[in-house]
């Protein structure tokens, strides 16, 4: 049976999600819950609207929390491609922490891309890695995740 709520939740891969603190003030702005998950490396604290599960620590364990405590209309946080899918079969909003948002439409190319660069990695090419996340992307972040919510509001 579906869980049925009236305020909206973010769920975090919190593990290594540099907006943390965004998206507890932007849940806060809209009333909105928080769940963070993280291993046990990870120190987090509780506070008015955020509750935190640790998990261990091998290296899918809080993908698989969130992706069994999930429910429709939940906005997941995460940088995680084969996450984001299975939060995209969840009828989950899901968002990277630079804001950009994962659906149908995209996840089948990140995913493909994903694997193309893994191969190449094995192979023995290295890509550059990751851009510098910047103050813009956190801005960015911010202002999809509110629009998020927005639409959550005005829709239920």
């Amino acid at each position: 049976m579906e869980e049925v709520r009236q305020m909206a939740r973010i769920v975090v891969d919190a593990d290594s999600c540099p907006v943390k603190r965004e998206i507890v003030e932007t849940a806060h702005d809209f009333g909105a819950q928080v769940l963070m998950v993280s291993s046990y490396d990870h120190e987090l604290r509780a506070e008015q609207g955020v509750q935190i599960i640790h998990v261990d620590r091998s290296s899918q364990s809080a993908d698989m929390y969130i992706a069994n405590h999930i429910v429709k209309d939940d906005i997941v946080v995460t940088q995680d491609y084969g996450l984001a899918a299975l939060t995209i079969a969840k009828h989950c909003r899901t968002l990277s922490p630079r804001g950009e948002l994962f659906h149908p439409g995209n996840i089948d190319y990140l995913l493909e891309r994903r694997h193309y660069h893994a191969k190449a990695r094995r192979g023995g090419r290295y890509a550059k890695g990751p851009k510098p996340f910047t103050d813009a992307d956190r801005a960015h972040f911010q202002y999809m995740l509110s629009k998020l919510l927005q639409d959550l509001q005005e829709n239920n």
